[in-house]
């Protein structure tokens, strides 16, 4: 007898969901490449203090490892030890002065956002020019402000604010959204049209008039009310968009099922339909990030966004305003911002093409 034939054709199993959208994501090039962009703003974002700063990344001092670079992202986390022995945030001679067998490692840029570098506080480099004087060189690769601060340096950490105001703000804006458009459009009834009295409310605030108004109000703001205030004013996007979805998949199949098996409510919702829902409703929060890096420029920019010591793209593009001829404080910052908003929506129009059917299909 003869071996079987091996001419049958071999059945590749189906793709997932997700790796369909990820599948037809990809051919879209300019929002994978904004993608890779974003994903390398994050890394600059989280090791901002590695490339650019006046702290150590690491460090061996009298017997023992510090990391003085995390007092960037909270001055509380500085080592107490360093301002008992009166360090003043200048490290590179005090190590050597006060522990000779100290040794630490430093930033790619020994620049720092907050203060003026001085004459050999780095072996070698001279201070920091100021004002007109302030341009590009190779010690101040983005030239410096008028104080004489590095704008490499404030771009850099300023990464950190435009991100986290972008995630944080629409984080909490998509919990919200999420959750409100969910109720109403699984039960339906009553519950539907109080959910959406209140987005239609919530729509008509206008969030820069609200920031203003807690600005003029607290005392003393900060960038997390600035996050609060854009997150609680950005959702209704996303819940009018998660109750169309809930209300088109409750009627499912396997909704149905769910409810014969005894399924909970609550499980049915978060379990079997937001997972389905999901997709379309990442793309007004990708466009949301975009539009809170805006808000925040651009409060920033007219005076009144996160008080100092927060480095921000807008706050360099403010004191550009007030001297034109400093070309640098205008091009750099708004090059970064312009870039940022760019890519965000940019990966907003490869999800939304990615996730439609019938956009999918002009797409081929």
């Amino acid at each position: 007898m003869t071996a079987a034939s091996d001419s049958t054709p071999v059945v590749s199993p189906p793709r997932g969901y997700w790796s369909e959208v990820w599948r037809q994501f990809r051919k879209r090039r300019l929002a994978l490449i904004a993608l890779i962009y974003i994903v390398f703003l994050s890394g600059v974002a989280l090791c901002a203090p590695m490339i650019a700063g006046t702290r150590p990344i690491v460090c061996k001092y009298k017997g023992q490892i510090y990391f003085p670079c995390l007092a960037y992202f909270n001055p509380r986390w500085e080592p107490g030890i360093f301002l008992k022995d009166k360090f003043r945030q200048v490290y590179p001679k005090n190590l050597k002065k006060k522990d000779p067998e100290s040794w630490a490692v430093w930033p790619l840029v020994y620049q720092d956002p907050f203060r003026r570098i001085k004459k050999d506080e780095w072996p070698g480099q001279p201070e920091n020019k100021f004002g007109m004087e302030g341009v590009p060189d190779k010690h101040n690769l983005m030239g410096t402000d008028q104080q004489g601060w590095d704008v490499f340096a404030q771009l850099v950490h300023g990464t950190t604010v435009a991100l986290l105001v972008g995630f944080v703000s629409m984080g909490l804006a998509g919990l919200i959204g999420i959750t409100v458009g969910a109720l109403g459009g699984y039960f339906g009834g009553w519950v539907d049209m109080l959910t959406s009295r209140i987005t239609e409310v919530v729509m008509c605030i206008p969030t820069l008039i609200l920031i203003l108004a807690m600005i003029a109000i607290l005392e003393k703001t900060t960038i997390w009310h600035m996050m609060v205030i854009i997150g609680i004013t950005s959702w209704t996007s996303i819940a009018r968009l998660t109750r169309a979805e809930f209300l088109k998949l409750r009627e499912s199949e396997f909704v149905t099922a769910a409810r014969a098996i005894g399924v909970g409510e609550i499980r049915i919702m978060y379990r079997y339909i937001l997972p389905n829902a999901l997709a379309p409703i990442l793309v007004p929060i990708t466009f949301g990030i975009a539009s809170a890096i805006l808000i925040e420029s651009g409060l920033s920019f007219l005076g009144v966004g996160p008080p100092p010591p927060n480095p921000s793209w807008g706050t360099l593009l403010n004191s550009g305003r007030t001297n034109l001829q400093m070309w640098w404080l205008i091009l750099f910052p708004g090059m970064a911002i312009f870039l940022a908003v760019l890519a965000y929506n940019l990966i907003g129009e490869g999800l939304q093409e990615a996730t439609d059917p019938r956009l999918k299909e002009a797409g081929r």
